[in-house]
């Protein structure tokens, strides 16, 4: 079998034609996955401009990421030069190894970024992820929501193939796509609890009926805000029209 060479700063890596399962169309992150993004996070960045670096496992069918598990992965990067990065792959290979002793039906579906916006580097990160998985996916979670945040903390990313113009060779681009949270039984009764222990018990009901409301309020005005600038950017031919998003 092949060896993967020796962790080193980034290069043009060669990326083999997309083949094996198809991209994904879904990505469902566990709670666990978000407390394991959190707490690496914590460890290592908190307070800092940093980022944190992982890897995402899980399985894949039919265009559907269910991502179920994770671990973190040294990584660094040069804030004055983007093309600059280590990510120990080394690691990964050995973290990798061990976790399918214990669950072989756990694989490579992708890898995460705490963010909290795209980098330079990413699509060069990607390539080096699908030396392990054909088409994985690419999650930035946000370790740090606003208090008027109410979509969910994950935006998910695939890479395809595009041609800018006609004769030049395909590059590859992310593409974003939806993701949502979802959990098995055990875990929605694992995260209950938790949610009891951190719950203000000095705070009544009826103020927390309220100040879910106003969040909620919050959320919908933002999201006519969203709709109302982009309708506003078509009609002043500042963007095109997309049949899709109308």
């Amino acid at each position: 079998s092949s060896h993967t060479p020796s962790p080193s700063f980034s290069r043009p890596l060669s990326t083999p034609p997309n083949q094996g399962p198809s991209l994904a169309h879904l990505v469902v992150v566990h709670p666990t996955v978000l407390l394991s993004v959190v707490d690496h996070y914590n460890r290592i960045a908190k307070d800092t401009k940093r980022r944190v670096v992982g890897v995402l496992l899980g399985e894949a069918s039919q265009g559907r990421v269910e991502i179920t598990n994770c671990y973190a992965v040294p990584f660094d990067e040069d804030d004055k030069l983007p093309n600059i990065w280590f990510l120990d792959h080394d690691y990964h290979e050995s973290m990798y190894g061990m976790l399918r002793r214990v669950n072989a039906n756990e694989k490579v579906v992708g890898w995460y970024s705490s963010g909290p916006k795209m980098r330079q580097s990413d699509l060069d990160i990607h390539r080096l992820i699908m030396r392990y998985s054909p088409n994985p996916a690419f999650v930035i979670v946000d370790v740090s929501p606003k208090d008027r945040d109410t979509g969910i903390p994950t935006e998910a990313y695939v890479a395809v193939e595009t041609i800018q113009n006609e004769g030049e060779e395909p590059q590859l681009s992310f593409q974003h796509i939806p993701s949502e949270i979802g959990a098995l039984e055990v875990e929605e009764i694992g995260v209950e609890h938790l949610l009891r222990d951190v719950k203000d018990t000095n705070i009544s009901s009826l103020t927390t009926l309220v100040h879910n409301k106003l969040v909620s309020l919050g959320g919908l005005l933002g999201k006519l805000q969203e709709i109302h600038t982009y309708l506003s950017n078509v009609c002043e031919e500042r963007l095109p029209v997309n049949p899709h998003i109308l």
